[in-house]
């Protein structure tokens, strides 16, 4: 990847991610690449920061990172159905006790 091309903007819909970079031109991908991203409330996907100045982006409720250069490759996430399982659980219990405890 250029090292100079870095993501300026983005933007999550239900349905696609979009990244718009400093060149100009602007990534979109589905949102199924990243399912951790599906699973996630608005809210959730609203919420991100840049990481390695720009190179890539922290979604820190999700534990989600995305590189752009990754995206720039046309490479969805590398997470496996097993991880994801876990990670869907371990949010299924932290939501059950925020609500206990609210």
């Amino acid at each position: 990847m250029n090292s100079l091309v870095k993501a300026q903007a983005v933007t999550v819909t239900e349905t696609k991610l979009n990244v718009d970079l400093t060149d100009g031109r602007t990534i979109t991908v589905p949102l199924t690449w990243f399912p951790r991203l599906v699973y996630g409330t608005p809210a959730e996907r609203a919420h991100w920061r840049w990481i390695a100045k720009g190179r890539g982006i922290h979604w820190p409720d999700l534990d989600e990172d995305i590189s752009i250069e990754h995206l720039l490759a046309g490479k969805p996430s590398g997470e496996s159905e097993t991880s994801l399982q876990y990670w869907l659980e371990a949010r299924q219990l932290q939501n059950k006790s925020e609500l206990v405890y609210a």
